[in-house]
């Protein structure tokens, strides 16, 4: 049965539970992605596919993006439980990641690396933007929840 033949059906909790989850997701990998990125830069560097192909180790950058990281996700998790903030707060994150994740396509149209990059940094930098502008498109639509 369609939605529109049940009119007082109303989906968005589930569809707002299921962006909360992913958002907590998002929150928790950016946390913990900038936690190993500022104790063990080099163990960072070597870990993560692809990344001692985008040029020589240094600590202090990797340290700086750390911090980038820890933000996003502070601001993915908090976002969780402030829902008047949540779209700010989403959408803010999502716009780093978002212009993170352009940058790998303009290396890319600029022969800086081959088209096989994308597939591989795809899940961990395209996607996140990919997700974060759905959840952050979500919450400028989600009304405020009714107060008890």
């Amino acid at each position: 049965m369609s939605a529109r033949a049940h009119p007082a059906r109303d989906d968005r909790p589930v569809l707002r539970q299921l962006c909360v989850s992913l958002a907590m997701l998002l929150g928790v990998g950016g946390l913990l992605n900038g936690i190993y990125m500022l104790i063990s830069p080099v163990g960072w560097y070597f870990a993560v596919p692809g990344v001692t192909t985008t040029g020589p180790f240094n600590q202090h950058f990797i340290r700086d993006i750390g911090i980038i990281f820890l933000f996003i996700g502070a601001a993915f998790l908090i976002g969780t439980v402030r829902h008047q903030m949540r779209a700010v707060l989403w959408g803010g994150a999502t716009l780093w990641l978002a212009c993170h994740a352009l940058f790998h396509f303009w290396e890319v149209a600029a022969g800086i690396c081959g088209p096989s990059v994308l597939l591989r940094d795809f899940p961990a930098v395209t996607l996140p933007a990919l997700i974060g502008a759905g959840l952050t498109l979500f919450a400028l639509r989600d009304p405020l929840p009714a107060r008890p």
